[in-house]
């Protein structure tokens, strides 16, 4: 199928390239690959849509959080109902803060150069939906879209663990696992839907992913197993004190107390995360990896532990390997991300 001609020029440009206006698929230029560093100070919007939640924030392209607001997602009502909840939103936020652009990080596949979502693995409703488009029908304010790996790196890249450092590798250890890659104040992208999915790289040729091995569900098991295993252990009074599920929040206090048996999973857990990221130092050969996500709130034992086994799968010439951070922003590392997407939304407006 012959590719449209907007398409077929854009991609004999340079990375920072910009559609002309009246060829963009947008209302507005798409102008995102590279990414300056802003400091102005103009109201912008700020959205991270996830599987289990949906925020919205107000801030600048200084990566200043000024309004934040939660909502819980009722998975039963899909799509549909995260995109009732942002319609019902947006208008008091409009009124209030009076941005001049919207960034959103979004949980899965998207084409950044659309704002389309190319499917949900977590909620129905989203396959094939133009959000940037609906956003900008909604606001008439310029909108980007990226998936939520890609905006998290894009934050801490540039204000958080990752600044001054090139390129930044971000990986996200929460229910799933993602990814996102800056290389020269640029997003990397590859072909259309996404990239640097590195929860979905293969460990095994039976079909075991990364996110089987470093998800917090993963996590959550191994605590349990290991619960079982050593019933006398502090881990395991923590479980037995605890309603079940996100069994492994009891290893901070656990690892805190000095108990062997929460140093045994979490040993076991980043020992399974530094090989995978031996596969993105081959690869890539970052100058930082920035670890983030829920897990990566566990604080130095997990950055420790990871930076301790990495050495081991990767090759000599590569020793000691990168630096290894926690995500400086912690849970903002997507909003502050989408805030950035914003600000360039606007300066290429």
């Amino acid at each position: 199928m012959d590719k449209p001609g907007w398409l077929a020029r854009a991609e004999n440009q340079p990375l920072n390239f910009r559609f002309p206006r009246s060829q963009s698929p947008l209302p507005w230029p798409v102008h995102r690959r590279f990414f300056a560093l802003n400091t102005d100070s103009s109201p912008l919007i700020a959205i991270e849509i996830g599987g289990s939640k949906l925020q919205i924030f107000a801030g600048n392209a200084a990566g200043e959080i000024l309004d934040r607001r939660r909502f819980t997602v009722d998975r039963a009502a899909g799509g549909e109902g995260i995109r009732a909840q942002i319609a019902e939103a947006l208008p008091n936020l409009l009124a209030q803060w009076k941005p001049r652009a919207i960034g959103v990080g979004y949980g899965g596949p998207v084409d950044w150069r659309t704002g389309r979502i190319a499917k949900s693995y977590h909620i129905a409703g989203w396959h094939d939906f133009p959000l940037g488009e609906w956003l900008h029908e909604r606001t008439q304010l310029p909108v980007a879209v990226e998936n939520d790996g890609n905006t998290a790196a894009l934050g801490e890249a540039f204000h958080g663990a990752g600044v001054g450092f090139n390129p930044v590798f971000y990986m996200t250890l929460g229910s799933g696992v993602g990814g996102g890659l800056v290389v020269d104040g640029r997003l990397f992208h590859g072909a259309k839907p996404g990239e640097v999915e590195i929860g979905h790289l293969r460990l095994e040729r039976d079909g075991t992913i990364v996110e089987d091995r470093c998800s917090g569900w993963n996590v959550d098991r191994l605590v349990k197993k290991e619960a079982d295993a050593a019933p006398e252990s502090i881990l395991a009074g923590l479980v037995r004190s605890s309603a079940s599920g996100g069994e492994a929040r009891h290893l901070g206090p656990a690892l805190a107390s000095g108990d062997p048996s929460a140093q045994k999973v979490l040993q076991t857990s980043m020992t399974e995360l530094a090989f995978a990221l031996s596969h993105v130092v081959h690869l890539l050969h970052p100058e930082i990896i920035v670890i983030g996500g829920g897990l990566s709130l566990l604080g130095e034992p997990v950055r420790a532990a990871t930076e301790e086994a990495l050495p081991r799968f990767i090759m000599d010439a590569f020793h000691p390997g990168p630096r290894i951070a926690l995500a400086a922003l912690r849970e903002d590392s997507v909003p502050v991300g989408a805030l950035v997407l914003a600000a360039n939304a606007l300066r290429s407006a």
